[in-house]
């Protein structure tokens, strides 16, 4: 069965979107990412225009995030806190985000920026997560009974020195709240940009520079997506006339019961094992996003510009 997406101006097999959605709420679940990441460049490949696929996407996220955040704050994997600091810089820079994309739609470069960040993001932090992983799992098959405490480094103590330090009790560490409101603009940025929750983004700042327990993690993250979606969707909405909501419906019918399924998995799985395959996950779309650049010439004349 085919429906015709008014705003894509493109006619979908029903079952795709919904296959789709349900995908990417298994992967907001257990991991505690929107699944945008994942999303936008499989709508695409689908012949859905990026400006639409990334905006639809955030209105998608929501949904799933919903399902994700209700499943995982019934077992308390949920720091509220640090939830709000982080929603504080994320609605200011999907303002920002937003106002980005206008301008670039405006010049005909969106899509290709749109690409390109993809490569640049996903690439970096899917690296960094893979090695980082493997290297703690080896370190905790090798760990000997006589360990020596860790020389705090100088990043820490930098940490440790900036101003309004907070305790942070259901994550149970310490950090100034500058940190995730600066950290939560910057997701909120790249939420508009790039039509993601930034939870893959997220997840490693929370677990690698605010050291929280991966757990937690999970939880926070999909209620810091929620709500930045939330706000996304509108200004996409309002602002670019970009989603499409038929598309959307459709997304939303698979991701909601994926993220129940998901949220139940991930508790059997130890936090290392989910960073790994986290990591694998965002390596592989990396790649698929630079051959569809490198190999399709086409794509790149149609960068050109608004000409």
């Amino acid at each position: 069965m085919y429906l015709y997406l008014p705003v894509a101006l493109t006619s979908i097999n029903v079952i795709i979107p919904v296959g789709l959605g349900l995908v990417v709420g298994l992967l907001s679940g257990l991991f505690g990412v929107g699944g945008g990441f994942l999303l936008t460049p499989l709508l695409i490949m689908f012949g859905i225009p990026a400006t639409v696929a990334a905006a639809t996407d955030s209105n998608q996220i929501v949904a799933a995030s919903t399902s994700g955040t209700y499943a995982h704050w019934k077992v308390g994997n949920v720091d509220f806190k640090m939830g709000l600091y982080l929603l504080v810089g994320g609605f200011l820079g999907g303002l920002l985000g937003v106002q980005a994309i206008k301008i670039l739609k405006a010049t005909g470069n969106a899509d290709f920026v749109i690409k390109i960040t993809y490569v640049l993001m996903l690439g970096i932090v899917g690296t960094y997560m893979f090695f980082e992983s493997i290297s703690s799992m080896k370190k905790s098959k090798n760990k000997t009974a006589e360990t020596k405490p860790a020389k705090e480094s100088g990043f820490t103590r930098f940490l440790k020195s900036l101003p309004m330090q907070t305790r942070f009790e259901k994550s149970g560490v310490t950090h100034s709240a500058l940190l995730p409101i600066i950290f939560g603009g910057f997701v909120g940025v790249l939420a508009a940009i790039m039509g993601v929750g930034g939870g893959f983004l997220m997840v490693p700042v929370m677990v690698y520079i605010l050291r929280m327990p991966m757990h937690v993690v999970v939880g926070t993250s999909l209620f810091q997506i929620l709500f930045n979606c939330i706000e996304v969707t509108f200004l996409q909405a309002y602002t670019n006339h970009s989603v499409d909501f038929i598309l959307a419906v459709l997304l939303l019918i698979g991701s909601t019961l994926g993220a129940q399924v998901g949220t139940a998995l991930g508790r059997k799985l130890h936090g290392e094992q989910l960073k790994v395959i986290l990591a694998g996950i965002v390596l592989a779309v990396t790649v698929k996003i630079i051959f569809d650049l490198t190999l399709t010439p086409s794509l790149l004349l149609g960068q050109g510009g608004g000409h």
